[in-house]
């Protein structure tokens, strides 16, 4: 039996070691792995290699993806469907295990309805998959945020200044959260708990009255603040799924902040840095794990389905309940708990 692999959408770390988990399990049950490469593009053109053991052996701390990915939507594409499919037959490929977000998933989804023997695995930095309680790539993004925002400190206490720090998440919070949380930000804005301008300038004035030298502020690049003038993202064009590009929240949040406070205001962004470099322990192990279990679903013939973290248990749910519950954004019951320390 032939098992193709591809990664979709932004890389990750973490995406690596579910790689390297399908070879070893797929190698135990005398199954070949055939890897595509630069995702849903591989089964277009088609572009493909063989993985084994020896090549995958030593990835599991390993940043990025070893084949490769892209923001290719064959489902845009004329033809595109039909192409996918005759290239998975061509390649003599059983089954096909779709590693990424929910664009990537999506395409999984129309394809298994189409016929497409597909299993998928939840790969984002942020966490916004439904039906999984963690995604590939997010604790890692998380953690980088939070070392970012306690190297904010000491430069934002030297200085005596506001500095904020935007991360990545689009419309969910979970990046921002895990950054501010961990880092100690004295204030974390989300999508989820939109906020006013004014109130913010307030806060930061208040803070700064009672003896705070200093503040530091996360913020989600999606993060809704009445009475800011946000970026026009519409202007810098739609990628292949009809996503804007975002970004810049934080850069206007510092200007707007430190313009109507009189203190100095800063901003930085991490961007890509979020993504990139060596996975922490939690995502070498999950990605493992639902290596391991997506060539399992594979072998009890489970396709249209979603392998999936819940509590401490892996298993499969159907790619449309997943996907239903896209984008899982953070609970107000969560935010309502956590209050007193998003807002210090």
């Amino acid at each position: 039996m032939r098992l193709g692999l591809l990664t979709g959408g932004g890389d990750c770390p973490g995406l690596n070691a579910a790689i390297r988990a399908v070879v070893a399990q797929a190698e135990r049950y005398g199954l070949e792995v055939v890897g595509i490469e630069r995702g849903w593009a591989g089964l277009l053109e088609p572009a493909s290699r063989p993985l084994t053991w020896a090549e995958v052996e030593g990835l599991v701390g390993v940043g990025g993806t070893l084949v490769l990915t892209s923001r290719t939507n064959p489902l845009k594409q004329e033809e595109g469907p039909d192409q996918v499919a005759a290239n998975i037959e061509r390649l003599g490929l059983e089954a096909l295990l779709a590693v990424g977000g929910d664009d990537t998933l999506a395409v999984a989804l129309a394809l298994s309805r189409d016929g497409v023997p597909v299993v998928g695995v939840p790969k984002t930095m942020d966490n916004d998959v439904g039906g999984t309680d963690y995604t590939i790539g997010y604790h890692t993004a998380a953690a980088i945020g939070a070392e970012a925002v306690e190297r904010l400190h000491t430069t934002a206490r030297s200085h005596s200044r506001v500095m904020v720090l935007e991360v990545m998440g689009r419309e969910a919070g979970w990046v921002a959260l895990g950054a501010g949380l961990g880092g100690g930000a004295h204030l974390t804005l989300v999508p989820e708990a939109p906020v006013a301008l004014d109130d913010v300038v307030r806060w930061v004035e208040r803070r700064h009255r009672r003896g705070a030298s200093y503040t530091v502020v996360v913020v989600a690049e999606g993060a809704k603040i009445g009475g800011l003038q946000l970026p026009d993202y519409a202007a810098r064009g739609r990628d292949a799924f009809g996503h804007v590009r975002l970004g810049g929240v934080g850069e206007d949040l510092a200007e707007a902040v430190g313009r109507a406070s009189g203190l100095e205001a800063r901003s930085t962004s991490l961007g890509h840095v979020q993504r990139g470099g060596p996975p922490v322990l939690f995502d070498r192990l999950l990605g493992t794990r639902l290596g391991l279990e997506a060539v399992e679903a594979v072998r009890r013939r489970e396709f249209g389905r979603m392998v999936a973290l819940r509590g401490t248990e892996v298993s499969t749910l159907p790619l449309e309940d997943a996907l239903s519950q896209t984008p899982r954004l953070v609970d107000r019951e969560l935010l309502e708990q956590l209050r007193p320390v998003l807002w210090l």
